[in-house]
């Protein structure tokens, strides 16, 4: 199969380049590195995203948007789920494959309010397709992490119960959905076990060598409300995948947070000196 994955170079999309091309797949990635723009519907140098889509066989979307503003987020997950269809329609792509993320029914807020607007708009199209939805990644305590902690001093982390899975498990599910055909609804996929998010940092923590208090609170609001009640866990007809948080805390998947800093600030000073060395 030729298969398009939108946001390959995202936390998801590198484990669906890995699956895909483990399992023979012709793979075409949809990102800025590559000249596609999803958000303005673009292919490489201004052409249209059908003629990139030409030979297609399935697209899987795995892009996403930081934010926390619902607002932004259904703008992005509007924007990009239209021009996607478009022009998959146009090129007579067979297969549209979402990832979404399970128990957001009731709260169509925040982040969640464009995973609303997109599962909305592929339900809707004429091009066949699958919804997969999947719980939180393990990743979700180094995101958290890196955009909640005040220095080195604090961790302020949300009221969260999961059953977290690997994204590394998710890219092999959102394949297989593909190689499938279109069902519409895919079961939902849940990690091996529940945990508390304040408790997974920790262990993250303490894995990584670093010494810093991590405060529980409650987040107000339907976001917060979906996360503290277990709402977002899963079902129980939902399928479990195998590899659990501490797991993944040993495994190649997850980069420790020195190391992380240390990457960035190498990154940092590489643009730095590019601007002195072009003088």
């Amino acid at each position: 199969m030729r298969i398009a994955i939108a946001g390959a170079t995202g936390v998801v999309g590198r484990h669906v380049v890995a699956a895909a091309e483990a399992r023979g797949h012709d793979i075409l990635s949809l990102t800025r590195r590559t000249g596609h723009d999803l958000e303005r519907g673009t292919g490489p140098a201004g052409s249209s995203l059908a003629a990139a889509l030409d030979g297609v066989d399935a697209v899987i979307d795995v892009t996403s948007v930081g934010t926390t503003s619902a607002s932004r987020a259904r703008e992005f997950f509007t924007a990009v789920t239209q021009n996607l269809l478009r022009a998959e329609r146009d090129a007579g792509v067979g297969h549209h494959v979402a990832l979404s993320i399970v128990g957001i029914d009731g709260a169509d807020a925040a982040y969640f309010a464009g995973k609303h607007a997109q599962e909305r708009l592929v339900a809707a199209a004429d091009v066949p397709h699958t919804i997969l939805r999947a719980t939180q990644f393990h990743e979700f305590a180094e995101q958290m992490t890196a955009r909640l902690s005040l220095g080195r001093m604090l961790t302020p982390i949300p009221v969260g119960r999961y059953r977290p899975v690997s994204a590394r498990e998710v890219g092999v599910r959102l394949v297989e959905v593909a190689e499938a055909g279109a069902i519409g609804r895919a079961r939902d996929l849940a990690g091996p076990r529940e945990e508390r998010l304040a408790e997974m940092v920790r262990r993250m923590f303490a894995h990584d060598g670093v010494r810093r208090p991590v405060l529980e609170f409650p987040l107000p609001g339907p976001y917060g409300r979906a996360s503290a009640s277990g709402a977002l866990r899963g079902g129980a007809d939902a399928d479990h995948a195998a590899i659990t948080f501490d797991e993944w805390l040993r495994s190649a998947d997850h980069t420790p947070i020195g190391a992380r800093a240390d990457a960035a600030a190498s990154a940092r000073g590489s643009r730095a000196d590019g601007p002195r060395a072009r003088g």
